[in-house]
């Protein structure tokens, strides 16, 4: 994997709560840590986001060849 060097200024107090929060060895492996955290919390949105706009598109309540999902759900619940 090709590396690239980064430089920057973060906050003191952020820079080290996060040093003791990780306890990796370096500080490259602290920022490697935090931005595959941030692409997978972003992976995750993105997934959410897909099954809201499924659900937008087929409710709950629509019909298909089983019945409807708000129904079974709801039968489902209360047994």
């Amino acid at each position: 994997m090709a590396r690239v060097r980064v430089s920057t200024t973060v906050d003191a107090e952020l820079l080290q709560a996060a040093r003791e929060a990780h306890g990796g060895p370096t500080d490259a492996s602290l920022l490697e840590a935090a931005l595959r955290a941030l692409l997978a919390s972003q992976r995750s949105a993105a997934i959410d986001a897909d099954y809201e706009r499924a659900y937008a598109d087929q409710p709950l309540e629509s019909p298909d060849a089983w019945g409807d999902l708000a129904s079974w759900r709801q039968h489902s619940g209360a047994s």
